[in-house]
Parts: structure tokens; sequence; C-alpha cells
């Protein structure tokens, strides 16, 4: 169910078949709607961004974690948050449910982008300790589920423990997938590049996980379409009800 307290919206750059990677991302006739999607980010002003576990490892952590040491004294397997990083009020949300990245620090830093704090979205499949290691780190950590991840507990805990009021869904598939599943988006954004791409394996704007719960087609209403420069259209579907 959407939270009134929180505006969610997932914003995706995409081909013209509806894919979020792959060739298409490197040809030159993607580069304009590339341009417009990263400013695109800022029209929404979101204090949060989620992204799957996929995205995190290609773009913001540091590859998988390697062996974690026994943890003699684990601490508590519950949320944790550093009073260093809430202080940030930009956070990049990673969907992590077995605790298998690894990070540098609590910081992520883009060029163009404000600092972002990283919180570990994870379930309890992860192992004691990997919390032990996330704090030494000085990541934040909220426990979102048991066998799976929670969105909409993951919602409340990003609401209520860092006062996030506006949540960006960033991909891969299968977040964007759960995220609507769980009736949370008031809002796709799609940036569209004039290029189609073809390939079967590269991941859809939203791709439904085996290992999740299925669930059926879900209705937008097309709320503006806007041409960008080369060639590229912005589309807002807003929620129905």
């Amino acid at each position: 169910m959407r939270r009134k307290e929180m505006f969610t919206v997932c914003h995706m750059l995409t081909s013209l078949d509806g894919k979020i990677d792959g060739a298409f991302f490197g040809v030159p006739e993607t580069a304009p709607a590339l341009a417009a999607y990263a400013d695109l980010r800022n029209h929404y002003q979101c204090q949060a961004t989620v992204y799957g576990l996929t995205t995190m490892l290609e773009g913001y952590a540091c590859g998988p974690i390697p062996s974690l040491p026994p943890c003699p004294d684990p601490p508590a397997f519950t949320d944790w948050i550093n009073p260093e990083g809430k202080g940030v009020n930009r956070f990049i949300v990673s969907m992590d449910p077995k605790g298998e990245l690894n990070f540098s620090g609590p910081v992520i830093r883009r060029a163009g982008r404000p600092d972002a704090h990283v919180v570990e979205a994870l379930t309890r499949q992860a192992s004691p300790a990997y919390p032990a290691y996330l704090r030494q780190k000085g990541v934040s950590y909220l426990i979102a589920g048991e066998q799976q991840l929670d969105c909409a507990l993951l919602a409340n805990k990003l609401c209520r423990l860092l006062g996030v009021t506006r949540l960006m869904v960033a991909g891969g598939g299968v977040t964007n997938w759960a995220f609507l599943q769980a009736g949370l988006l008031h809002e796709i954004s799609l940036v569209v590049a004039p290029v189609a791409d073809g390939s079967a394996a590269a991941a859809s704007v939203f791709d439904q996980a085996p290992f999740l719960p299925g669930g059926g087609p879900v209705a937008f209403r097309l709320a503006e379409a806007k041409p960008l420069d080369g060639g590229a259209l912005w589309l807002r579907y807003a929620a129905l009800t």
C-alpha cells in the first residue's frame, strides 16, 4: 500500500524495447537521453535511492564481500543507524537480503551528485558476522524481512528511522517489480532513448523474479509525455488510486 507520508517514484532510462542495460547504453544516440535522465533525478528531490543487488555490484559496492571470519560476540540482529550517516540526509539503499556486498566506507561519492550514506537492507538470512562488518565500516543497516525483503517494511523504516519522505527506486528490474507489486509506487518515470536493443539477456524495466511471489499486471495512467533533446521522450505515469 502506498504511504501517504512517503512519495515513491521508479525512475529509469530505457531503450525503445524496455531494456535498462546492455549495448544500447554505448551508442551515441543514447547520450542525450542519458544526460536527461541524470538531470531529471533532481526534479524529484528524493532523499533516498533504492538499488538492487546487481546494480549495487555493478556501480556502487566494492564487489562481493570476502569470507568473513566468525564473530565471537556479534551485535544484536536489529536495525542500526550510524548517527553521522543520518546527518548526511542523502541515502543509497542497497537491497542485499543475504549480506553479500563489500564497502570501502559509509559514503558513496559520484560526480554531480550529493554524497550519499549507504543503508543496507538485510534479511535474517545474512550471516551474524555481517552486521558487525557493516558497523566496522560505518554502514547503516535495516532488517526488513525473514527470508525475503519486505518492501513495505523497508519503506516504513526509512520513513520512521531516517525521515525519508521522498524515495526513488532505480533498478534493476527485479527491485522495481518488487516495489510495484507491493503497491508502493506513486509514479513511474521513464526516459526513453530512441534506440532499440533487442537483447534477450538484458534486464527490463520490470522483471518478475522466480523467488518472489507472483502478481498480475498493474495499470497506471499517463500523466505527461514530453519530447526531449536527441529524439528522447520522458514518460510519466501516475498510480490509478
